[in-house]
């Protein structure tokens, strides 16, 4: 084998009368339906004896796809990511993606698969283009969505770049979502694992080019095939964590990084009414309930964060609704002509709140949500789905009344 280094929320309190919906233009049709197992097999079989990258994290659904891609008969080459260092002297997180650990893990896949493995050391452009914006985003009061751009710009981006320089045809994933070779993104079948929301930012040139061997699997179905391939990673536990924050969490990463900034500051609520004290506005988001620190007999979640006044106000979960939001740096994959109507996501595990989604200025649009949806936290990205399809999404600015 040849080695190379390269380098969930809470239910709204109470149901609201639906929004009543405006007339809107159609979305663009899309080129094909969403693929199913038996065409997701006939995009692996279209590539044997053809060069295919397979992006190998040390986890088991990126060693699943890689069997598959072999077993099609592809000349598979295997690329893993060295995306940042793990300070010795820190707690280590037990369950966090893309540490150093897992590049072992990705190297004994390689080695059983007996392909060509390369390491690339991205830890600069993931430290400029993730961490960086995960710290200046908390520290101007957003909530960050690193596995977005960590996978716009790193995971696909920068891995797409260096599989067409080793002269691959397609770069392959482990990720649970499913594209066609018109570049359009779907859902993957397994709605529990699915991915998609995640790579709504993806290029369309990388897209095009993208096979999710896995898209129309469950994650029952990958363990049992790992287990049957006897892969070496087949009883491995599936990552959780933010990868780069370490063992003692967000909190402690940040104020590391925050260079001894003083965050604390007072608690108020809605009133602006002083209820309590913090020691950094950073560890709040915008419906959160632990750690608001207040003795009160109501449950009280975090409604917003005042970076100039370093206040966080709080309130009570009806306080939270939302009836729309406004949202920048907007992708579209299949752009619509006018005023849309979508399923929006606001949140990973969110199941999607119809809405009319309208360009208000550049890549900036208004999402009118049909009914009321909760916890609308600035940073978090937007998705709009027309049923399994992903048709675009953008970064929350803030909520719209």
């Amino acid at each position: 084998m040849t080695t190379r280094t390269a380098t969930e929320t809470e239910p709204l309190s109470a149901p609201a009368a639906p929004r009543p919906v405006e007339t809107t233009a159609p979305i663009a049709a899309p080129d094909a339906a969403a693929p199913d197992a038996a065409a997701i097999e006939r995009q692996l079989q279209d590539l044997a004896g053809r060069r295919v990258a397979v992006a190998l994290s040390g986890g088991v659904d990126s060693a699943v796809a890689a069997h598959a891609l072999r077993s099609a008969g592809a000349d598979v080459i295997a690329l893993a990511l060295r995306l940042h260092d793990v300070d010795p002297t820190l707690p280590r997180a037990p369950r966090a993606c893309c540490a150093p650990d897992d590049l072992q893990d990705a190297r004994r896949v390689a080695e059983a698969l007996d392909v060509p493995f390369y390491v690339i050391d991205a830890r600069n452009a993931f430290d400029v283009g993730v961490v960086e914006p995960f710290v200046s985003g908390y520290l101007a009061g957003r909530t960050p969505s690193p596995c977005v751009a960590c996978n716009a710009q790193v995971k696909l981006g920068l891995l797409w770049q260096r599989a067409r320089l080793l002269g691959a045809v397609a770069l392959a994933t482990g990720h649970y979502a499913r594209t066609n070779s018109a570049g359009r993104l779907f859902r993957g079948v397994d709605l529990a694992k699915d991915q998609s929301y995640f790579l709504f930012a993806t290029p369309s040139v990388v897209l095009r080019e993208l096979v999710l061997p896995l898209g129309a699997s469950t994650k029952a179905d990958v363990r049992a095939r790992a287990l049957a391939a006897g892969l070496p990673v087949a009883h491995k536990l599936d990552s959780q964590e933010v990868c780069f924050v370490g063992g003692d969490g967000a909190k402690d990463f940040l104020r590391r990084r925050a260079g001894g900034l003083d965050g604390s500051g007072p608690i108020v609520d809605s009133a602006g009414a002083e209820v309590g004290r913090h020691d950094g506005f950073w560890q709040y988001t915008i419906g959160q309930r632990r750690g608001t620190n207040v003795a009160s007999g109501r449950r009280l979640y975090v409604l917003g964060v005042d970076v100039s006044t370093r206040a966080v106000t709080v309130g009570e979960d009806r306080e939270l609704s939302e009836w729309g939001l406004a949202a920048c740096d907007v992708r579209w994959i299949t752009a619509p002509t006018g005023p849309a109507r979508a399923h929006v996501k606001i949140r990973s595990r969110d199941p999607g709140t119809a809405a009319t989604i309208r360009s208000i200025e550049g890549a900036k649009v208004e999402v009118r949500f049909d009914l009321p949806v909760r916890a609308v936290a600035k940073g978090q990205a937007a998705v709009f789905y027309e049923g399994d399809e992903v048709l675009g999404g953008g970064f929350i600015i803030g909520a719209l009344r």
